[in-house]
């Protein structure tokens, strides 16, 4: 994104998205709508952080498993956005998001629940899944590969706002994180892809992330070589994204660590 050019600002961003988007779509050829539910999740950091490995066809009979019962959960579920496609474990955003939360003295396990490929209806199969591991906080990234694959914006609303009404039954909080689509696409059609997540967010209340990739999309220096995915530092600036509006909605830690 080219700052000094403001006018620019949302052509350039979303002339990047082209490659970015494809890639989200095309970096698991394994993806399809059959998709089955990943096998619980395996768990790796000091900051307690759950990093899965999903398997396309897995059982849901276990739930996911918890590094730590006595805190809170915030689950991050999407698509290779989340999953942090091309880095380590601990340098995706979910990661770099527990960071930055146990720097400012919150005490939550951070969850990565993203699945490369992942579309609005793969997220509805999911959500019954997410719900076993009891999860406080869901912030949720999806959509973008239904919009590139031309699906009526109808069924991609259907399903996003089926996942956040059954997460908000069990009293789930869900930030719900925008995104957009390229150009070519259509103005219309990429517009009200747009404002899909805004008319989400104001009629079932949720706490909005406006554009997820703020800052990072069009970065050639905060993008993998692929011109597709964030690198590390890129996650760093997208948990930054997440934390701005996650953080006035957390209660800080120190309440929570009397019991030891």
């Amino acid at each position: 994104m080219e700052r000094h050019h403001p006018g620019n600002m949302h052509t350039c961003i979303l002339s990047a998205l082209v490659l970015f988007c494809l890639g989200i779509w095309g970096c698991d050829p394994q993806e399809s709508p059959s998709t089955g539910v990943p096998e619980p999740m395996n768990h790796s950091s000091e900051l307690l952080v759950s990093q899965p490995q999903f398997p396309r066809a897995q059982s849901s009979a276990e739930p996911l498993v918890r590094k730590n019962e006595s805190l809170p959960k915030i689950v991050a579920f999407g698509d290779s956005l989340t999953a942090g496609f091309g880095v380590s474990s601990d340098e995706s955003y979910p990661a770099q998001l527990a960071k930055q939360l146990h720097e400012r003295g919150f005490h939550y396990e951070v969850v990565n629940a993203g699945v490369s490929g992942e579309t609005s209806a793969g997220g509805v199969r999911r959500v019954e899944w997410i719900l076993k591991s009891r999860p406080t906080v869901v912030i949720l990234e999806l959509g973008v590969n239904d919009g590139l694959r031309g699906l009526p914006l109808q069924q991609t609303y259907t399903n996003l706002r089926s996942i956040i009404e059954r997460l908000q039954e069990e009293g789930v909080m869900v930030i719900l994180a925008g995104m957009r689509i390229p150009v070519n696409y259509g103005e219309a059609y990429t517009g009200d892809f747009f404002e899909m997540y805004e008319r989400l967010a104001q009629e079932l209340t949720l706490p909005l992330i406006p554009f997820l990739l703020e800052g990072v999309a069009a970065q050639p220096g905060l993008n993998q070589t692929d011109g597709i995915h964030p690198t590390a530092e890129g996650y760093t600036l997208v948990a930054q994204n997440v934390l701005h509006t996650l953080e006035p909605l957390l209660k800080t830690g120190k309440s929570q660590d009397k019991k030891g």
